[in-house]
């Protein structure tokens, strides 16, 4: 048995790089949906924050869908 070392090192450094950046997207769509109740408690409106978050949970939905579609068309 023979291992691809510099194969294995690319799927983890792609994977780490991907996960790392999923969860930011989804951080920053939390602080987004935050930013909303701070400016509800102060009689404000964060439009743009809550925008900005709802792009951030959809880009995450569409990474995970992709990845599903990914493993499904290999089966």
């Amino acid at each position: 048995m023979k291992i691809d070392w510099a194969a294995l090192g690319s799927v983890f450094g792609v994977s780490l790089v991907f996960t790392v950046g999923l969860v930011t997207l989804f951080t920053l769509g939390v602080n987004g949906l935050s930013r909303r109740e701070k400016a509800a408690a102060q009689g404000g409106s964060a439009t743009l924050a809550v925008t900005g978050a709802y792009v951030c949970f959809a880009a995450c939905a569409a990474a995970v869908a992709y990845g599903i579609h990914l493993i499904v068309a290999k089966a």
